[in-house]
Parts: C-alpha cells; structure tokens; sequence
C-alpha cells in the first residue's frame, strides 16, 4: 500500500511522532471536562499551532485532535452527531500544516477508545463499536489524513472492531494499546498477547505498540516484550514524561527533556522504530528527543537493569507475564524535576 507513512518507513530506520495532545491544550486554555475536539471549529488557530509544534520539533508524524472524537465519547457533550464533521475538521487543519511544512510530514487521524464495555459485560457489541469507529475514520479521511492512528486502547475486542472500521474505510491505520496495570493493558493484555492478535488480523496495522501507561520505564519494558515475539512490523513507543504529579492545581509531570531524550534513544535500541512522546510531551521533549535521535549512534539492547538505571524503576514488580521481575520503583530518578 502506496502512503506517506509506508514510504518513510522504507527510507528510515526511526520516525519521531508528536508529543500530548491534552497537556498542551490545556497550556493554551482548554479548561477540564471541556471536549477538545470542539477546538478544531472554535480554535483552529490554536490546534493549527498544537500541530505545528512538533513539526517545528522535528516530528515526523503529528496526530489530530480527535482522540475522543467519536459518537460515543461525544455524547458526553450532546455532540454525538458532529463524530465526523469534527474528525473531518482536524484532519484538515493538520494537512494545511503538514503540506506547509515542506518536508513529509504525516497526518495520523487519532481515534480513541469508545469509553464503553463489551458484551456481555457492557452494552457495546461488536456492530456498534465497528460503525463508531467507521464514521470517525470517513471523517478523518474526509480531512485529508494520511493514517488513521488508533491508541489507548486495553481490550483486544475493541481494537478488532476498529481494525474492521478501517477496512471499510479503506484506509491504513497503526493501533497502540495502554499496558497500564502491571505490565498489562486494563483488561488483562499482554504485549505478547497483542503481537499474537495483530499478525492475525484480516487487516493489520503498518506498525503497532504501547502509548501512555504509567512511565517511560514500564513503556520500554513492554516494547522489549514486543521485540521478544520476533514479528517484523515496526513497533510505536509514545510513553508519557516522566510521572505525573499535582502541584498548584494542575497536573504536572516531571519528565526533563533531557530524561526524554535518553527515552527516545533507549526506545529505539529496545526495538521501535516510531518513537514519540504521551502525557506531559511538550515541544522542548520533542526537541530533545530530536536531537538525541539524531547525533547518538544506535546501541544494542537495553537490558532491564540499565533502562532502570537511565529513567527509574518499574511500577510493579512483574511485566505481567511472570517470567521476569524487575527491580521495584526507586524513590529518585536522573532527571526528576523537583
């Protein structure tokens, strides 16, 4: 399949992608409970700059402002029926600033999760997650994106229902799941769990990983648990910076740049090939991952003990699939910010 996204990735060994969508926003005015997404009609001079913030930082891929963009996720907001006009809107701010930028930059149309369970256990079926999903992704092909991005996701059933959303739309698309709950996605996942239900997909991702989570350390544990499996597509790591903390009202995460540099670099020799930041990211990370990224040579493997070494310990004791324990999480790390 003939993208922007497949023809970097055949003339790259590393992409860098964006950083937080939210914590960004949020910098620039959003207030919380309010629906993001209404910015791209409201806003669209401020999302044009969330955009141009990382491909100013040296971004090779930004993804739009419609993580919570779909019907369900709306309807929290009596938005339910403007799912498509809305995704349709991101998409094609972010293509002015894509195609103004000259160079290849990709669009990624995000798609989050629906925020509802499946049967039997919820009231989503298998149907009605597939055509959520399929009027966010028309939308965000509508607006001109390059890919669809789904991310954030802890339930294999959910990531299978966009998988099929997509097929419909004909367009090709990357998902990452949330390992957030001792080396697992919520719902019990792990990343060799994952691996296994990617490859045998009808219509699989061109790349695929972890976002979010609870910190760069346990990020990088689960992309090793990737590269562990042996498949050859590209694996996304976009971890969070540093560990969030509330002070002064506000959330605040205490990842440096230069904590975020030495991520991006220990992503990339863990296996990933599209590297960028979650939570907290903002452009002087994305900086600082640039350029990390690009002057210090690839180095092999990182082992468990010097990722910990290099941005902290573990959250938990075991990367959920009990056949390794890494030491617990110590109460300092190199480049905590006080």
């Amino acid at each position: 399949m003939t993208n922007a996204l497949s023809r970097l990735l055949k003339s790259r060994d590393w992409l860098m992608a964006d950083g937080a969508t939210g914590t960004n926003l949020f910098n620039m005015g959003l207030s919380s409970g309010d629906a993001p997404e209404m910015w791209n009609e409201e806003h669209p001079d401020r999302i044009r700059k969330l955009y141009k913030y990382a491909v100013d930082a040296g971004s090779d891929i930004f993804l739009t402002n419609s993580f919570g963009g779909n019907a369900s996720r709306l309807k929290l907001h009596g938005a339910e029926k403007r799912a498509r006009e809305l995704s349709r809107i991101s998409a094609e701010l972010g293509r002015e600033v894509a195609d103004a930028s000259g160079r290849t930059v990709v669009v990624a149309g995000s798609v989050g999760p629906t925020g509802e369970i499946f049967a039997p256990m919820g009231p989503l079926t298998h149907s009605a997650a597939v055509e959520i999903f399929h009027e966010q992704a028309e939308g965000l092909k509508e607006g001109g994106a390059d890919v669809l991005w789904l991310e954030t996701i802890s339930a294999a059933e959910e990531y299978k229902a966009a998988a099929e959303a997509f097929a419909l739309a004909d367009m090709p698309w990357c998902g990452t799941m949330s390992f957030d709950t001792a080396g697992r996605t919520m719902m019990g996942l792990t990343s060799a769990a994952m691996v296994a239900m990617v490859e045998k997909l009808p219509n699989p991702p061109l790349a695929y990983g972890a976002n979010c989570g609870v910190g760069a350390s346990d990020l990088l544990r689960t992309v090793l648990g990737f590269a562990a499996q042996g498949a050859e597509r590209p694996i996304i790591a976009k971890g969070n910076a540093g560990i969030p903390k509330y002070h002064d009202g506000h959330i605040h995460y205490d990842g440096t740049p230069e904590l975020m540099g030495e991520y991006a670099v220990l992503a990339r020799d863990a296996g990933a090939t599209i590297i960028g930041g979650c939570c907290g990211t903002m452009p002087e990370h994305l900086e600082a991952m640039h350029k990390a990224l690009s002057t210090r040579p690839r180095g092999p493997r990182p082992t468990l003990e010097q990722i910990t070494a290099v941005l902290g310990g573990f959250s938990s004791a075991s990367d959920g699939t009990g056949d390794d324990e890494g030491p617990a999480r110590r109460t300092t790390r190199r480049g905590r910010r006080s």
